[in-house]
Formats: structure tokens, sequence, C-alpha cells
């Protein structure tokens, strides 16, 4: 039994060389993200050198923007305070969905930012690009070499 377990240790000790050689946590930093997202956004959306320099500063404004919304909703929701009453958990609730209705609003805004830089089908092509960039990073489709794969055609 004791051997058991030693090799049970030794083994679930192992599990994060195993994942690390094989690329499965990558742990990028915040700049590394968004060199990545940006470099896929440019290329699936097709966006010239010159539209990516001008679009991405504004965009990133707006994704810092949607993060300290996500981030104040999250606060929210992990408020693990088991006295709340029903009327604090309504009020909770509440704030949680006008801060999402505040995250769609501010999408609606920077669209109009956005039209003052690209195109409508161009931005329609970097919302298909972006949605495809959090699929794949969700399913962890990474070469081995770091570089985002190309398996989701257009």
């Amino acid at each position: 039994m004791k051997k058991v377990i030693i090799l049970l240790f030794i083994w679930v000790g192992s599990l994060p060389a195993l994942w690390a050689i094989d690329g499965y946590h990558q742990h990028l930093s915040r700049e590394e993200f968004r060199t990545k997202q940006q470099a896929f956004i440019t290329e699936k959306a097709e966006l010239t050198a010159n539209e990516a320099e001008k679009f991405f500063p504004v965009y990133f404004e707006l994704q810092d923007k949607k993060k300290e919304l996500s981030s104040q909703i999250w606060k929210l929701l992990r408020n693990k305070d088991d006295k709340r009453t029903d009327d604090q958990y309504e009020k909770a609730m509440l704030q949680v969905y006008d801060l999402r209705i505040e995250s769609s609003e501010l999408d609606k805004t920077y669209y109009q930012k956005f039209k003052t830089i690209l195109s409508a089908k161009k931005i329609y092509m970097v919302q298909r690009a972006e949605m495809r960039f959090q699929r794949e990073l969700v399913k962890g489709v990474h070469h081995k070499d770091g570089q985002q794969g190309n398996k989701v055609k257009k």
C-alpha cells in the first residue's frame, strides 16, 4: 500500500511537467496575449498594416473597459456570503445585468469608433476572427512552437 501511495504521488507530481512538454499550460503575459491576438485578427480579418496600426489601440481600449466591467460582475457573483437576504441577492443580480448591458452598450459605442477606421465588412471580419481566436484558445490548438493553429477555416 505504501508503494502505491508513493507511485501515486510521483505520477501526480510529474503531470505538470508532462503538460508543459505538450504546451498544455501556456501562461502568456498580457502583452504576449495581445500580440498573438493582434496577429491572429490582423491575418484572419485581412487588415492592412495601416488599418491595424489605427484599429488596435481603440480595440484594446474597448477590451480594457470590458475587462473592468467583467471584473465587477465576477466580484458580485463570487461573494459567498450565505447570510444575504433575497433582497440582497436581487440587488446583486440587477447590478450584474446592468453591467452586462453597459458592456453591450460599449460594444455599440465602439462600433461607431471602429467605423471611422475600418469598413463594416472589415469590422465583421474582426468580430469573426475574435471569436475564432477565443475558440482556439479554449480548444488549446497550439503548435509546439507556440504559434496559433490554423485549423479553423474562413
